[in-house]
């Protein structure tokens, strides 16, 4: 039972990296809505500011994750800094499930990572020789950093409350599961409490203060967000409609409109146009405090 399959499979993970080694002077990261970052310090100390005002150092070697898509700064202590720093993205953005999941801000000691020891070893490794294939190298193993930690954040219990803690649900995940396996199916809260293996009230009272939402809701949010992810991938509308589970373009359409304003063609038209890479940016970029 993978809990993670049909998200990955449906919400397609890219991840670069786009410093790995010295950080010799202060980094600025815009604001860009459905971009995550990680920053693991491997030697030295960081400051880290946020927009908000907030300001942090670290000394010891930290896993860093902003997942809110906010500014950021990161400047490098007086004694030097080493530091592995990615960017990733699902395919739909913040329209993902697993994005909107993650916490806006996670520090993790590295020596609590003792499950990634392995991969941080490599990459670490890969960071300090000059070897052909090396980008290529650490953005793909910073993609499968991405997937570990969030496995780690399901099992570890780092998160007490949305998806990635229903997940970690040992009844939960059942019908989540099912749920992101067959959207398409016609879902019952009795067949979701059934795959549970639990009773109709006592599986919506659980998913509800679980997941921060009844299971109705999540279903037709985790559909709408899918069909959004097939429109900006092409599909022709009853294609999207059946796979997302609604009996026809119409009703579809009927979603879209309750939901964003517009019809479907019209939101993929204007998501278009407002990012032409078919990645969704914020408007303005909220600036960081020095």
């Amino acid at each position: 039972m993978d809990r993670l399959a049909a998200l990955l499979s449906s919400f397609h993970l890219a991840a670069s990296v786009f410093n790995a080694g010295p950080l010799c002077y202060s980094s600025r990261h815009p604001a860009q809505a459905g971009m995550g970052f990680v920053h693991i310090l491997t030697h030295g100390s960081v400051h880290l500011g946020l927009a908000d005002g907030t300001q942090r150092r670290f000394d010891e070697p930290v896993l860093i994750l902003l997942a809110a898509g906010d500014a950021h700064r990161l400047e490098p202590g007086p004694q030097g800094t080493e530091t592995l720093c990615g960017s990733f993205r699902f395919g739909a953005g913040n329209l993902c499930p697993i994005y909107r999941a993650l916490p806006a801000l996670l520090v993790i000691p590295l020596d609590r990572l003792s499950g990634m020891a392995g991969l941080l070893d490599l990459m670490q490794a890969e960071m300090r020789e000059q070897r052909c294939g090396r980008q290529a190298t650490l953005d793909r193993l910073c993609e499968l950093l991405v997937i570990q930690l969030l496995r780690y954040l399901m099992d570890a219990g780092e998160v007490d409350s949305g998806l990635l803690a229903g997940l970690a649900h040992s009844r939960l995940t059942k019908a989540l599961i099912a749920m992101h396996d067959r959207p398409a199916a016609d879902w019952t809260l009795r067949g979701l409490a059934t795959e549970a293996g639990m009773s109709r009230a006592r599986f919506a009272s659980v998913f509800r203060d679980t997941v921060g939402q009844p299971p109705a809701e999540y279903l037709a949010q985790y559909r709408l967000s899918l069909a959004k992810t097939l429109l900006r991938d092409g599909l022709p509308l009853d294609t999207i409609a059946d796979r997302v589970g609604y009996s026809s373009p119409s009703a579809l359409a009927k979603v879209f409109r309750r939901h964003t304003g517009h019809s479907p063609l019209e939101w993929r038209s204007a998501d278009a146009e407002a990012s032409p890479s078919g990645q969704e940016t914020r408007g303005a970029d909220r600036d960081i405090p020095d």
